[in-house]
């Protein structure tokens, strides 16, 4: 029998081909309310199409404390106890915007050495709030070691705050005209009752150097490691024309191209007589967010080196009545802090408290992109992109 196939005998097969595709409902995450980086309490609604994000609705509420609220039941001076606590990794200058705003009703002058003072503890609590982000933000991809290293050079500067203010944390150290006697201050004299602790500008300039040593080493072990790269570049990039639809502010706002910085537009505090730059990104992705931060550092360094070597003579405290009565008026004054621009509207109507207090903290616009920026993006880099933008819960839910 023969077997042989013969091609021109074989069956006829169809050359349609059928394609079916399934349509699936968008599958919907709750994600928290405990943030994944412990940044506070948040939660976002989102529906995701397999891999890929289709909308994000943030639900935001969980830590609401009613600030603006406590403020118009207590006096001036109580109140900086309370925005203290606004953003909690950038204690001491929450402070000066309020403070300034205040000052601003009452026609105050303070004394050039409080505000160099002033100056000096603001840097370091953008450095010791970097320092955070930048452990954390590693520890978000995937890399441990960053986190311990940047713990233990924030000690150093938390240390310098405390050795001034008494606190780390929550300073209370600014006063309606100048600043309160250092707590750890050495022997005084009549003509300068109000002093830095002994040995401080020496220890600073030690910790100062400590922290340009720690800003190279991270562009070193992160910005070259090739994992953390992939993680970041070309993702979650944020346009200039998206930040300027939300009041996005800060590092944020300069990753995406933008020299915008309100410590040379304003002066609420002596920053002109500094030398000092202002790092900008190109693409705006996650990986300039983190690199301008870093960078930042570096110029915050530089900026309080200067500071202690040119620091005046004379009074700390302007005078001021001893019972606060703040004229009739009203004042807003922003300051640039180390998350975006933080603003305080202070409406008087003459008591020893605000009639009205609003304040305008960052990470509630900056965060408020979110659902523009996730549309579309996939899931495993929704963290990285939360991450970069270094936003705090009590500066959202105030």
């Amino acid at each position: 029998m023969d077997t042989t196939i013969d091609p021109n005998n074989m069956p006829h097969v169809s050359d349609a081909s059928v394609s079916v595709e399934i349509e699936t409902e968008d599958m919907t995450l709750n994600i928290g309310p405990q943030h994944p980086s412990t940044h506070g309490v948040l939660r976002l609604v989102a529906k995701v199409d397999g891999e890929k994000i289709s909308s994000v609705e943030p639900v935001l509420g969980y830590m609401h404390r009613g600030y603006e609220k406590l403020a118009e039941v207590r006096t001036y001076p109580q109140i900086t106890t309370l925005v203290n606590r606004i953003d909690w990794v950038s204690g001491f200058a929450n402070e000066i915007p309020f403070i300034a705003a205040t000052e601003k009703l009452m026609e105050i002058e303070v004394p050039e050495r409080a505000q160099h003072i002033r100056l000096i503890l603001t840097e370091m609590a953008r450095i010791a709030s970097h320092f955070v982000f930048n452990g954390a933000y590693a520890l978000e991809i995937g890399a441990l070691s960053p986190m311990f290293l940047a713990m233990e050079d924030r000690e150093r500067v938390l240390d310098l705050i405390e050795s001034v203010t008494g606190g780390r944390f929550h300073p209370n150290f600014n006063r309606i005209g100048g600043v309160k006697p250092a707590a750890g201050a050495g022997p005084t004299t009549k003509k300068d009752i109000q002093d830095l602790p002994a040995g401080f500008y020496e220890e600073t300039k030690i910790v100062m150097e400590k922290v340009l040593e720690a800003v190279e080493r991270f562009e070193n072990l992160v910005g070259g490691n090739e994992v953390f790269k992939a993680r970041t570049q070309n993702v979650g990039i944020i346009s200039k024309e998206m930040c300027e639809d939300y009041g996005v502010s800060g590092p944020i706002l300069r990753a995406s191209g933008v020299k915008f910085d309100l410590r040379t537009q304003t002066n609420f505090l002596p920053y002109d007589k500094f030398d000092f730059e202002i790092p900008i990104g190109e693409n705006g992705d996650c990986y300039d967010r983190w690199y301008v931060r870093l960078i930042e550092m570096r110029e915050s360094a530089r900026i309080i080196l200067q500071a202690i070597d040119s620091m005046p003579s004379g009074s700390l405290q302007a005078k001021v009545p001893k019972v606060i009565k703040v004229p009739k008026g009203q004042s807003y004054v922003r300051t640039e802090n180390p998350k975006g621009e933080m603003g305080f509207h202070v409406i008087s109507e003459g008591g020893l408290g605000p009639y009205r207090l609003k304040i305008r903290t960052p990470s509630f616009s900056n965060i408020s992109i979110l659902p523009e920026l996730l549309e579309g993006q996939l899931l495993p880099d929704l963290i990285a992109i939360m991450g970069s933008l270094d936003f705090v819960l009590g500066d959202v839910d105030r």
